[in-house]
């Protein structure tokens, strides 16, 4: 079982009277991988900010090992942040960038040694010990930050989106990395991010953030498959939103059709939210479909095409090995396990229909005819 060890309690938090944190309850256990994930302005870097002991929150409690840690300094708390400008000071080579804390400490020069040695394993960095900052690449300056904040034995360690400034590849390297250092050093890491490839790839668990307010937790199998509204549907990999009925347990209508699918529990002939992954569905000839519609756009983007395809005024995105031409009449299937209804919410009708996109290629074509 895993045990707690830090808990917060109906949080909230305003500036200038714009409420940035709305009563927030959030516990995060020892030794987990928890990322904070959301839009820009979600309160997702001032909750790693009152953890860290940077903001103290105005209502609420911050619980640490159940001790209320509110008024606790961030020097007096056990946990340590990277943040996403790495300030590492240029001066000092990396073996006493890293050392750097330990010194403060006053720690004894043969363990200063031995731990900045094994935060060097760690992280990688063998022999990198006697370079300056500004002869490091961006991954290798974002390791020595890393190691710098581990060093210390902190049992937190906060990430305030650090991957931000690298370039794609290396983000993607560095995600294995904090991954398997997280493992190695067994200690909780809280990681800020808004790109949801990143959450999705690293955490054991993923917090979704919208307005000050959380909106699921969860694993990210649970999140991705089992959206709780539109919002998280939307934020979290591509989505056909459609308005539906749930008829009764286990058979929703979209369109006028009645589609099997795996949900109940909902009120008969609620309206509800329906989500089909793009991947989900598949094209079949006219008359075996349970749907008919138009292609309106076809993109191909090398594993597969993505295909825009209009049902009744509402565009649908299908991801699908399958070329379909522009103008095709199509059939698609959806098997009952490729439906997932949601209860309706504030988000319901903002996501979900891919017009925008369309109407944005439809543009190109138009000024490419007038050349013609």
């Amino acid at each position: 079982m895993s045990k707690e060890l830090i808990r917060l309690r109906d949080i909230s938090m305003a500036y200038d009277g714009e409420i940035v944190l709305n009563h927030i309850n959030l516990y995060i256990n020892d030794k987990e991988f928890l990322t904070l994930l959301g839009p820009s302005g979600c309160g997702k870097t001032t909750t790693l900010r009152i953890i860290g002991g940077f903001v103290t929150p105005q209502s609420g409690d911050l619980l640490f090992d159940g001790v209320r840690i509110n008024d606790v300094p961030p020097h007096k708390r056990e946990i340590n942040t990277v943040f996403q400008k790495y300030a590492l000071f240029p001066h000092l080579d990396v073996y006493e960038n890293i050392a750097f804390g330990l010194r403060t400490r006053k720690t004894p020069e043969d363990e200063i040694h031995r731990r900045v040695m094994e935060m060097l394993e760690s992280v990688s960095l063998r022999g990198f010990e006697h370079r300056r900052p500004d002869a490091l690449s961006g991954g290798q300056q974002q390791r020595v930050a890393i190691a710098r904040a581990l060093v210390n034995r902190p049992k937190v360690l906060l990430l305030d989106e650090p991957l931000g400034a690298l370039d794609l590849k290396l983000r993607k390297d560095m995600q294995n990395e904090l991954r398997r250092i997280q493992r190695q050093v067994g200690i909780t890491f809280i990681f800020v991010t808004h790109d949801q490839e990143e959450a999705l790839t690293m955490s054991d668990t993923i917090v979704v953030m919208d307005k000050g307010g959380i909106q699921q937790i969860g694993t990210p199998e649970d999140i991705y498959n089992e959206p709780k509204n539109a919002f998280v549907a939307d934020f979290i990999g591509e989505s056909n939103i459609i308005d539906g009925i749930m008829v009764r347990d286990r058979v929703v209508k979209l369109y006028g059709r009645e589609f099997a699918c795996l949900d109940a529990g909902f009120g008969e002939n609620e309206p509800v939210d329906v989500v089909i992954r793009p991947e989900d569905i598949d094209i079949v000839p006219v008359e075996q479909g349970q749907l008919i519609g138009t292609v309106t756009n076809v993109t191909f983007k090398g594993m597969q095409y993505d295909i825009i395809v209009d049902f009744k005024g509402f565009k649908w995105l299908i991801q699908t090995t399958d070329h379909s031409p522009v103008g095709a009449k199509i059939g698609i299937k959806i098997d009952p396990d490729g439906i997932h209804v949601m209860k309706k919410s504030e988000y319901s009708g903002m996501f979900g229909d891919y017009s925008s996109f369309s109407d944005e290629y439809d543009e190109l074509d138009a000024e490419g005819s007038d050349n013609a």
